[in-house]
């Protein structure tokens, strides 16, 4: 091998390792919570970091059948909310991760 020459093998173990620790990254995001809210937790939205979903809680006192689009409006606001910190945690993770490869971070 000449001295110039990268050592495939460390490369390809670096790889691998890479590959190991996206792989740990992309589980805990599948089953990291994050919350979040709209009119001051009156409507809190739980969501994976893989944006999956998982609760809608809505205060009873914001329930008004005269004023639908009110209640409309905070779920929205509460989805988006959750989806931004569902995308912070993401680039939290996998940032510094992919960041190495060249690749754009998440987020």
């Amino acid at each position: 091998m000449q001295p110039d020459q990268p050592d495939m093998q460390m490369i390809l173990a670096q790889a691998q390792k890479m590959q190991e620790q996206l792989m740990a990254a992309q589980a805990e995001l599948a089953t990291a919570e994050v919350t979040g809210q709209a009119g001051n937790g009156l409507v809190q939205v739980t969501m994976t970091a893989a944006q999956e979903v998982r609760a809608v809680r809505i205060d009873p006192k914001v329930v008004d059948p005269d004023d639908v689009e009110t209640l409309q409006d905070l779920i929205v606001g509460a989805l988006q909310d959750a989806a931004q910190a569902a995308a912070d945690l993401q680039a939290a993770k996998m940032g510094p991760l992919t960041s190495g490869l060249g690749l754009p971070g998440i987020g």
